[in-house]
């Protein structure tokens, strides 16, 4: 029986909301963090309709001398981007999620395949005996014969059920991995943005903190001297280790 390769990558991506969504992208991502960057995305479309809103001249506006509140040349808002990447790449939270999910579906999987193994070697067996009934089964008695053909009926009918249940406990396998592999994705993006309120309360305070990604973001430029993902990653595998290590 072949089993299906199932994709478990944890990741970070831009902060969407404080919800159960997930900001995960990475190098193997599924079809639930396809919907997570959806979301990403129309969440950073916003912020930028927002700022562009405060920055233009405003419908309606008659008097050619008036200027709209520009926000950019007020000072008024302090924005600043991390680079999700970096921080899919080297969170040791995300390496260790990783880590531990893969060793999940690992033993869910060897767990499976002994299952399998065994039930093909049964009905090998089964095989194997009902050809020799075939060969021999006319020096029994009419008894032993009917005997015989319900015995094989019998086992044909428990390996039937067991192939199907076998078929229903490999869809059951992916549901748990995919749901753990959510939980986790939800235990981790919850500790980032804890930890980014936390550090922009105590330092820099942000109006904006932005996500700029390779794979998928609207940001296309970003002055470097706005870049705090060092800092924010520095905090975050400082944070983990001293939480690792109780």
């Amino acid at each position: 029986m072949e089993n299906n390769e199932i994709n478990t990558t944890n990741a970070v991506n831009e902060p969407a909301h404080e919800a159960t969504q997930h900001c995960c992208g990475s190098k193997k991502m599924n079809c639930s963090h396809c919907l997570v960057v959806s979301n990403i995305v129309l969440f950073i479309a916003v912020v930028v309709l927002f700022i562009l809103h405060f920055t233009s001249t405003p419908k309606g506006m008659t008097n050619p001398d008036a200027k709209p509140v520009a926000v950019s040349e007020t000072g008024q808002l302090k924005v600043a981007y991390i680079n999700t990447d970096t921080l899919n790449s080297k969170y040791e939270y995300i390496k260790d999620l990783e880590k531990e999910l893969q060793a999940y579906t690992t033993n869910k999987q060897n767990s499976l395949k002994q299952q399998a193994e065994q039930l093909q070697l049964d009905m090998q067996k089964a095989q194997t005996e009902f050809q020799e009934y075939l060969k021999t089964g006319d020096q029994l008695s009419l008894t032993q014969q009917k005997a015989k053909e319900a015995e094989f009926k019998t086992r044909e009918a428990d390996l039937q059920k067991r192939a199907e249940r076998l078929s229903g406990l490999e869809q059951e396998m992916a549901q748990q991995i995919q749901k753990k592999n959510l939980e986790d994705n939800e235990k981790m993006i919850k500790a980032v943005y804890a930890f980014i309120r936390e550090y922009n309360a105590a330092n820099q305070q942000f109006n904006l903190i932005l996500a700029k990604s390779g794979a998928a973001s609207p940001v296309l430029y970003g002055d470097e001297a706005m870049d705090i993902t060092n800092e924010i990653l520095e905090g975050l595998n400082k944070e983990y280790k001293s939480v690792k290590k109780k």
